[in-house]
């Protein structure tokens, strides 16, 4: 779990408040039940800053942003202004949702074979591909704040980001996941100097209890801050991005062994000066009585998680055994799943994205599922064109990155920010911009590399200007048209089966959303094994397995997911992870005593 600031600084939004000296009780604790406004995030540090604003009178909006920027200094492996993500709002007072799609694009001169070696003509591992300029997609964070905090907020983004600044100053206490990040990352990381200088200090990953400051960011944000977006995207900063990207930094005293050659890349200038945030409408799915919103393309998230409801709701879940409504879970995914790597992409249309969403759909995929037996994975994708259970051809199963993070906050007047932000790898691209503090995504790599859909078209090939797929699942859901859940989750893929599974515990399982969050969680998208936990695989391995479903090997965790609940009148219910990602941090403007 992390820590907070070991002493007061004060900072200025609208006003001068001073930001607190160290988290509060409810800071620090996961779960935090109470009104007047709430924050959920995986680190207190981040927490704390959004509380303050809220209760100087910043609005959901305004703390969000606050939050993110914060998180780009405590949780710098995961996300911060070198990457990108997407934001969900409900405004009360006009009862809409709208979103950002802030998520990153490739440079124009972008091919479909840019992660294929021409010496070989076979696709560069992972690795290689990752830690490289080829990776690098412009990033969309802080357009997407600016955008937010014009459009909804009421502080300037230049106040929101003081905070911030003030904690990459002032430092904040290494923690053991911080130091473990370092340390699953110090062979990338000792092969750029900016990168060892600032997280591999003398060589080594810094000590648990050690201050961790980022004098840099602090520099950048405040730069920033001064003089506006567009020293990032048009400017400076850019300029520095840019160089760091088409000359990779490489160091010539590296710390430790890299296996593979550090290539560059084309993103340019022009690049950065042309990005722009979409606004997309939000995907939207009825799932007995609530209504769930979601992120639309390029994230793959509220459509995926929509399909799954939808066939779900087939069956009601709630009166059948915790094993078959599992088995109900885990078939559906596998179904939506196959229909997302087959179908959706940054350029999916509306008219296909409709019919995935459709309960007609679901309808054909759901008949396909047997509640004795399992399916065998990975299933075909449903046949767009057929009108029964008839599948298509098959396709493969395709993963993602896993290091992302979530805030969730809301405000005394009702309003919601669902915010799923990252840099793809913990550790991005492992080049920090030297002189300005902050890693480089290599969100690029979530596009397929080669296709992954046999002689079928793939929809998420690069190409030029593109945006990449995305798991990432910013939900709000509403019931008879009022909030009564917003939740997201880092995790790479398993972001859709961690959301999916927090909803179905808390609506078709009977746990309350405490007990919904710290629930075993597992993950079936489309393979031949179901990825568990070990507590969820001990605990329903053997009546799945009876069905015919198989396990892959256990994964420590599943995302770290955040989520708050409306409770009526202004009441709220905000939670974080109690262990996972070292626990995560959940506070209330005015506690329930």
């Amino acid at each position: 779990m992390r820590f907070t600031l070991a002493l007061a600084t004060t900072v200025t939004l609208a006003a001068t408040f001073v930001f607190p000296a160290a988290a509060s009780a409810a800071a620090v604790s996961s779960t935090a039940v109470g009104y007047g406004g709430a924050v959920a995030t995986v680190d207190p540090t981040a927490t704390a800053v959004g509380l303050e604003v809220l209760r100087k009178g910043g609005n959901a909006v305004d703390a969000a942003v606050a939050t993110a920027a914060a998180l780009g200094v405590t949780e710098p492996f995961s996300a911060g202004i070198g990457g990108g993500g997407f934001f969900v709002y409900y405004d009360a007072k006009h009862k809409t949702v709208s979103t950002i799609d802030g998520r990153e694009s490739g440079p124009a001169t972008m091919t479909e074979n840019i992660f294929v070696d021409p010496a070989d003509g076979l696709p560069y591992d992972f690795q290689e591909a990752r830690v490289s300029g080829l990776s690098v997609g412009t990033p969309g964070s802080l357009a997407t704040w600016e955008a937010a905090a014009k459009k909804w907020g009421t502080r300037s983004l230049s106040s929101l980001l003081q905070p911030a600044a003030a904690v990459a100053d002032k430092g904040f206490p290494v923690d053991a996941t911080f130091r473990q990040q370092i340390t699953d990352n110090a062979a990338a990381f000792g092969q750029f100097d900016a990168t060892k200088k600032l997280y591999l200090p003398g060589g080594a990953p810094p000590v648990v209890g050690s201050t961790q400051r980022n004098p840099d960011l602090a520099d950048t944000y405040r730069l920033i801050a001064k003089r506006g977006t567009d020293v990032f995207y048009k400017g400076a900063v850019g300029a520095d991005i840019v160089r760091t990207v088409q000359h990779p930094p490489v160091s010539s005293t590296p710390v430790g062994t890299w296996a593979y050659p550090i290539r560059p890349g084309d993103l340019r200038l022009s690049d950065l000066a042309k990005y722009r945030v979409n606004f997309p409408a939000p995907t939207r799915s009825d799932y007995r009585g609530l209504t769930v919103y979601g992120m639309s393309t390029p994230s793959s998230g509220g459509t995926t998680v929509g399909e799954a409801l939808n066939i779900l709701e087939k069956t009601d879940l709630s009166k059948v055994s915790t094993t078959q409504a599992l088995h109900q879970y885990a078939e559906s995914t596998a179904l939506s799943f196959a229909d997302r790597n087959r179908y959706v992409g940054a350029y999916t249309s509306q008219s296909v994205l409709k019919k995935l969403l459709s309960d007609r759909w679901a309808g054909q995929r759901a008949c396909q599922i047997d509640p004795a037996h399992a399916l065998v994975k990975p299933v075909p994708p449903g046949d767009l064109n057929a009108t029964g259970c008839t599948p298509a051809k098959a396709g493969a199963p395709v993963e993602e990155g896993q290091s992302t993070t979530n805030l969730t906050v809301t405000d005394r007047w009702g309003n919601i920010v669902e915010y799923t932000l990252t840099i793809e790898q913990t550790g991005g691209n492992a080049m920090v911009v030297p002189g300005r503090g902050f890693l480089l995504n290599n969100e690029l790599t979530d596009f397929n590399f080669t296709g992954t859909q046999g002689t079928a078209p793939d929809p998420n090939l690069p190409g030029p200007n593109k945006r990449p797929r995305s798991s990432m699942s910013p939900t709000i859901v509403l019931k008879h048209g009022k909030p009564f859940l917003a939740l997201g989750s880092p995790g790479g893929a398993t972001i859709i089966t961690t959301v999916l599974q927090i909803l179905i515990n808390r609506v078709d399982l009977g746990l309350t959303l405490p007990q919904a969050m710290a629930a075993p969680r597992a993950s079936q998208r489309n393979s031949a094994g179901i990825q568990a936990e070990p507590a969820f695989h001990q605990q329903y391995g053997p009546g799945l397995e009876a069905l015919g479903h198989t396990f892959g090997p256990d994964v420590a965790e599943l995302g770290a997911a955040t989520a708050i609940e409306f409770t009526g009148y202004g009441g709220v219910i905000a939670t974080a992870e109690p262990v996972r990602r070292g626990g995560g941090s959940a506070a209330v403007v005015k506690p329930q005593r």
